[in-house]
């Protein structure tokens, strides 16, 4: 017998009136399963989606508030990749690219994936 757990809810803060426009991205439509879980299959990636989802504290965030001790041209890839992919929505601020989930294109295309995420324990280290 297996036991039903309730869906988690993720909430994103409303998007500030000026707020630039994202970076280009897929589409929701275009957003395949595949490509998605790649982006995922790293660790580094899966713990920014992680930490992004469990402990945003605010509308998105900067390269700097994930404390990720690794050369800005490794973070430049990874961020890039979750965007590319169609897990993270970008947006440039002047020098600085800011970052969320898509959290609603991503539970209309594979409802329960994010909860998944979240409920990923790092290992230690």
């Amino acid at each position: 017998m297996t036991t039903s757990r309730p869906a988690r809810v993720f909430t994103v803060p409303p998007e500030p009136a000026d707020a630039p426009a994202p970076l280009p991205e897929p589409d929701v439509a275009d957003l395949r399963l595949e490509t998605v879980l790649g982006a995922l299959s790293d660790p580094l990636r899966l713990r920014v989606v992680r930490k992004l989802l469990l402990e945003s504290e605010a509308f998105d965030h900067p390269c700097g508030w994930f404390g990720l001790d690794r050369p800005k041209s490794s973070l430049t890839h990874h961020f890039k990749a979750l965007r590319e992919a169609g897990v993270t929505r970008q947006r440039q601020y002047g020098l600085e690219r800011r970052s969320q989930v898509r959290v609603a294109d991503l539970e209309a295309r594979f409802p329960g994936l994010l909860a998944l995420v979240a409920d990923w324990t790092p290992p230690s280290g």
